[in-house]
C-alpha cells in the first residue's frame, strides 16, 4: 500500500513504509505492553480501552511511517490520544512539588496526579526528551522538570512489598526510572 521506490544519484533505493497490515501486526504482538502503557497513563480501564483502538485506528489512517519507525510510532499515536482524552496540566502551588501535603499521597502511579503520571511515564518509562514532553502536553520546561523531580521522589520514598505489586513489574519499573 505505501511501498514506493525512490531514484537518488542513479541508484534504485527502496524506502518502505509501514502498511496497515504492519500497524495490525505490532498491535497485535505488543498488546499487552502497548494496553499498560495506555492504562498507566489514563488510569482507566475503559479510557485506556479507547486509547487503544484510536492508537491503533490513527497508526493505520495517520501518515505514511518508515517501517522500522512504526512500533515507535504506535506508542506515539497512543500516547497522543490519552493526551486528548486526559488533558494532564501541570499543577499549580506556591512550594512546588515536594511540598509536604504531596508527600502524602498514594505510592500507587495510577494515583499519582495526571501531570506528574503522563511526565513520568512519557520521559522516564518511554525515553521521551524534555522538549518532547514538554510540546506534546503543551507545557513549559519547567513545568515537566517539576513533574518528573516529583515523580522520581515518589518512586524513592516507596519501597513495594512482593505482596503489594506481585503482578506488578515494580522492580524492573524503578530500575528503570533510577537510569533516568
Amino acid at each position: 500500500m505505501f511501498r514506493r521506490k525512490n531514484k537518488q544519484q542513479g541508484h534504485e533505493r527502496a524506502s518502505e513504509y509501514a502498511t496497515c497490515r504492519d500497524f495490525q501486526q505490532i498491535f497485535k504482538e505488543d498488546m499487552a505492553g502497548l494496553h499498560q502503557l495506555a492504562f498507566l497513563l489514563t488510569a482507566d480501564q475503559a479510557r485506556a480501552e479507547q486509547c487503544f483502538v484510536a492508537g491503533l485506528d490513527e497508526s493505520i489512517r495517520g501518515n505514511p511511517v518508515f517501517l522500522q519507525w512504526a512500533r515507535a510510532w504506535s506508542k506515539r499515536a497512543i500516547i497522543q490520544n490519552a493526551i486528548k482524552a486526559m488533558a494532564p496540566a501541570p499543577e499549580k502551588h506556591a512550594a512546588g512539588p515536594l511540598e509536604a501535603n504531596n508527600l502524602h499521597r498514594p505510592a500507587e502511579i495510577t494515583e499519582w496526579p495526571a501531570f506528574e503520571r503522563f511526565v513520568f511515564v512519557m520521559a522516564v518509562l518511554e525515553g521521551y526528551s524534555l522538549r518532547e514532553c514538554s510540546a506534546m502536553l503543551g507545557c513549559s520546561d519547567q513545568d515537566v522538570i517539576t513533574a518528573k523531580t516529583s515523580a522520581l521522589a515518589r518512586l524513592g520514598k516507596h519501597q513495594p512489598s512482593a505482596a503489594d505489586h506481585e503482578d506488578a513489574p515494580w522492580a524492573a519499573l524503578t530500575a528503570r526510572a533510577q537510569v533516568a
